[in-house]
């Protein structure tokens, strides 16, 4: 374990020097992952510090206990030796903590999108009362939240929200909001007092990568020059201005024979090339969300559930690591800590578990 946190101290070291390179400064995109390891190890380099002076604090006070003839004096030792393992008990905890390998999607901002499923009229109302839930809780996580597109439901809720979640590591802290959530209660149209159970699906996406560029090797580019057919004088049909590209690992082509210069129909060709390669990312982007949509949220079905709120009872439900909470309005209220915490505690515990860190 030592050794591997030896090499994340002298990796903070780097990355520390790295952004103070102007090229790296220079580099927006570069600088803002570096920033974000630095932020990382920040932490790591803090705990293993202070785990060293616990341990070189537990053997001094070791070597007092042993050597010291006064009664006082020993036992004040013993004091503080068992103070000073516990301290680097706890602090070993918190590095093998460390040592997990980091989700690269943590630090994303997120797009969290709620839709009300089997259930009807209640099923669009429990849609709102999830929204205000993580609205409340980004509240006190101190994240930016901002509707992004909604359908509102006939008699209150939404048939769908969706909103944008900005702050620190947003990610991190509720992709495990993702899959159905079930609700039971009667609802106020009930006249006879019958529970009904609902349900909406959750996703939770972390942000894509903008696409600042695309860049065109010219081992991947065919470049056929042809003469210009039209009016345009009769420089146009004396020389070869015109200019087709064939981008060779997609196949696409793309034209450009409006200039009379060829290099600058080469350049424009070029500059439509990619946007089309662009557009084309951009649809695969928007594919892969929604497929990582469908895997995370299930149908929607009521038997599909990750989590109930049942309202009679006053009770939360994870059914993933069978918690139960009895302070559902807490919950509603955005105390979600009370359910992410130990979510988040189990996962660590079983990636902790696959680790040989001895």
């Amino acid at each position: 374990m030592e050794k591997r946190l030896h090499g994340m101290v002298e990796r903070h070291a780097e990355v520390s020097a790295l952004m103070a390179d102007p090229d790296v400064i220079s580099d927006q995109t570069r600088y803002r992952d570096l920033s974000r390891e630095f932020s990382r190890l920040e932490s790591v380099v803090q705990d293993f510090h202070a785990w060293e002076r616990a341990c070189a604090d537990r053997r001094n006070a070791d070597e007092m206990a042993a050597d010291d003839d006064d009664q006082e004096l020993r036992e004040l030792a013993r004091g503080e030796a068992e103070a000073a393992a516990e301290l680097a008990e706890r602090l070993e905890q918190k590095l093998r903590a460390h040592l997990i390998p980091v989700d690269p999607l943590d630090d994303k901002d997120i797009y969290l999108e709620i839709r009300a499923g089997t259930g009807g009229d209640e099923a669009a109302i429990f849609a709102g009362d999830l929204l205000r839930m993580y609205t409340r809780y980004a509240e006190r996580m101190r994240f930016k939240t901002e509707i992004m597109s909604k359908s509102d439901g006939e008699h209150g809720g939404y048939k769908e929200v969706i909103i944008s979640i900005s702050g620190k590591r947003p990610y991190a802290h509720l992709k495990f909001e993702s899959g159905a959530h079930r609700v039971q209660r009667v609802p106020e149209t009930e006249s006879q007092g019958r529970i009904h159970t609902s349900a909406c699906t959750v996703a939770v996406l972390p942000e894509a990568e903008e696409i600042d560029e695309i860049e065109l090797r010219d081992d991947e580019l065919r470049i056929d020059t042809y003469r210009a057919s039209g009016a345009g004088g009769q420089h146009v049909n004396k020389t070869d201005s015109a200019v087709r590209i064939t981008h060779l690992p997609t196949g696409i082509v793309v034209e450009c024979q409006d200039e009379r210069s060829q290099h600058k129909n080469r350049d424009r060709a070029k500059s439509l090339l990619r946007a089309r390669l662009l557009a084309d990312e951009r649809e695969r982007q928007d594919k892969a969300r929604a497929q990582q949509r469908k895997s995370l949220v299930g149908s929607g079905d009521r038997s599909e559930r990750i989590r109930t709120y049942n309202f009679p009872q006053g009770r939360v439900t994870d059914h993933r690591i069978n918690l139960t909470v009895y302070r559902l309005n807490d919950i509603l209220e955005g105390d979600l800590d009370q359910v992410i915490e130990p979510l988040r505690a189990e996962y660590q515990a079983e990636q902790l578990g696959e680790l040989d860190i001895g």
